[in-house]
């Protein structure tokens, strides 16, 4: 029991991590340098700590004690208990998905059996939507308790695109469900050891549609109609400043970390590499006994896991780089007119599909 709690306090440790202390502060820097690179500029290259500028990894730093630091600032008239409980809950709902997110498969060591999950849920997908549409929430309140117009009018868009988008996003998973008969995380990512089995394949459309909704729930360019800068000053953050303003920042990059998470493991193999089985990795370190050789591919699934989603979070980056902003009415007419549709024969052509093979 003891050993079974401390397990599962260093997995939850290893997330909150990797997604606040690794992701969150880097993608900072990734998203400066990876737009400066596209745009053939520098980039962050000024912070140094002895000289040295690391690339412009240390402007992480620098933001950091930055929103530390700076002033936190209320305007008159704004609800200050809202205004200050908005961030939160923007952010939470960020982490807590991935406490039913699966980084990697089950392993046999020293006569435990470990399973690279928080908590493995049995509706462990349904878990993920629930949750993380609670930040809603955040976006709106922050909106209205900032006493701000701008403000009002960015938190009215994040609660009409976030909710159109939802209903998108949930259809095209269903697909998904209907193919691998579950909504476990861990069995979803299991079945896809097999290369040709992986949900890419058995469901094309429904990763395109679902990738889009996703962004688009994410706010982040093309679909950041509620910031739009030239239209709103800040949308929903417009009278946000410190580290209320970086919690937002904050949240953004955490879900971006896990879109590429989902997106893995629903449609990309989960932690499995194309073409070898993982038998045949157990193979190759035998010589280790089991408990090591367990050990060993479960490093390298791990860290194939998240090569995959650091692909994803580029894919995203470059996308933010790549497109103009939509207008709001093209964003509703994308959800409500084409991807809804869309997702609804998808789901159509999947059970005519599977009936007709079964």
């Amino acid at each position: 029991m003891i050993l079974e709690l401390a397990i599962t306090l260093v997995k939850i440790f290893f997330i909150i991590g990797v997604t606040v202390a690794f992701f969150a502060p880097i993608l900072t820097w990734v998203e400066r340098k990876q737009s400066a690179i596209m745009q053939d500029r520098v980039g962050a290259n000024r912070a140094d700590i002895l000289g040295f500028t690391a690339l412009g990894l240390f402007h992480a730093i620098a933001d950091a004690l930055k929103m530390f630091t700076k002033e936190d600032f209320i305007p008159q008239g704004a609800n200050k208990i809202l205004h200050t409980l908005s961030p939160i809950v923007a952010v939470v709902p960020a982490i807590l998905t991935f406490a039913v997110i699966p980084f990697g498969g089950q392993y046999e060591l020293w006569g435990e059996s470990v399973n690279l999950v928080v908590s493995d849920l049995d509706v462990g997908l349904l878990f993920v939507f629930a949750i993380a549409s609670l930040a809603t929430y955040g976006y709106v309140i922050a909106g209205w308790a900032s006493n701000n117009n701008w403000s009002l009018l960015g938190s009215m868009r994040t609660a009409s695109q976030m909710i159109s988008y939802e209903v998108t996003m949930g259809l095209t998973i269903i697909g998904v469900l209907m193919v691998y008969g579950t909504m476990k995380l861990t069995e979803i990512g299991a079945a896809q050891e097999d290369f040709l089995n992986w949900g890419f394949f058995l469901q094309p459309l429904g990763f395109f549609m679902f990738l889009a909704a996703s962004i688009a729930e994410n706010k982040r360019v093309p679909f950041d109609a509620p910031e739009a800068e030239s239209e709103l000053v800040a949308g929903y953050f417009t009278e946000y400043s410190g580290l209320k303003f970086g919690m937002f920042l904050m949240a953004e990059f955490i879900e971006m970390v896990t879109i590429g998470a989902i997106v893995t493991i629903l449609f990309f193999g989960a932690w499995h590499i194309p073409f070898l089985p993982t038998a045949t990795l157990l193979s190759w370190f035998d010589f280790l006994g089991t408990s090591g050789a367990n050990l060993v591919v479960m490093f390298i699934n791990v860290a194939v896991f998240f090569a995959k989603v650091v692909f994803f979070i580029w894919f995203q980056m470059t996308i933010r780089w790549t497109l103009p902003r939509f207008r709001y009415d093209q964003i509703m007419k994308l959800g409500w007119k084409i991807l809804l549709p869309l997702s609804l024969a998808n789901i159509l052509v999947t059970g005519l599909v599977i009936l007709a093979v079964h």
